[in-house]
């Protein structure tokens, strides 16, 4: 296929990182579509790079599930599987409440005032129907507690784990069914964490990504 304008190469990144950065987010985006064939020749001639950094990124990629292969027969964008939403979001609840109980010492009201910025640029993203800037703000919301859980293990497990769901995401996407009630549901945990009653933001953490889940689901089976 004819690939997308890849972004300008910092001068001083490795090139496997760069080839890595831009697949996924092609990838992430849906610009390359699910189950399309990759050729590592073909990738690497757009991007103006050898084969090996972009064999390298394709194994990362195959590693964290967003690329497939069949040795000495293809390798593909990983299709999209209905049944690895079902699976996904309970697993991603369960790592960021942990990651929220290990970050509440270290919320104040700056990371407040954060979080309340974030959802009202998540709630313009939804009303305009843009998603990519919606996905990314919710992202950003939910990465903030994650940061301060000072936890590098569980940060890096969360982003593998969270660039699958973003994926979903972006291809099942629906403003309108995501609008109020993703901002409702960020608004409650916000005032549970001003109003320092831990349980309670647990609790709306839980919920958010429950309903989220059903939520897609709806959309999924639509």
């Amino acid at each position: 296929m004819p690939f997308p304008d890849a972004h300008p190469r910092p001068a001083r990144r490795l090139a496997r990182e760069d080839v890595y950065d831009q697949l996924s987010r092609w990838i992430i985006e849906g610009v390359l579509r699910p189950a399309e064939a990759l050729r590592d020749q073909d990738i690497a001639e757009r991007l103006g790079v050898s084969r090996t950094p972009v064999r390298e990124a394709l194994r990362r990629l195959e590693d964290e599930g967003l690329v497939e292969t069949a040795l000495n027969r293809w390798t593909r964008i990983a299709p999209l599987n209905p049944d690895q939403v079902a699976g996904l979001y309970p697993v991603i609840e369960a790592l960021e409440t942990l990651a929220l109980h290990l970050a509440l010492p270290r919320l104040g009201p700056e990371e407040f005032e954060t979080l309340g910025g974030i959802n009202e640029r998540l709630g313009q993203a939804l009303w305009a129907g843009d998603a990519r800037s919606a996905v990314q703000a919710d992202t950003d919301f939910h990465a903030v507690w994650i940061t301060r859980a000072d936890n590098a293990e569980l940060q890096g497990t969360l982003h593998t784990l969270k660039r699958k769901f973003q994926r979903i995401e972006l291809a099942y996407f629906d403003h309108q069914a995501s609008s109020q009630a993703s901002i409702s549901e960020h608004a409650v945990l916000v005032e549970a964490l001003r109003a320092g009653q831990a349980g309670a933001a647990e609790s709306a953490l839980r919920q958010n990504w429950q309903r989220s889940l059903q939520r897609l689901g709806v959309q999924m089976t639509s």
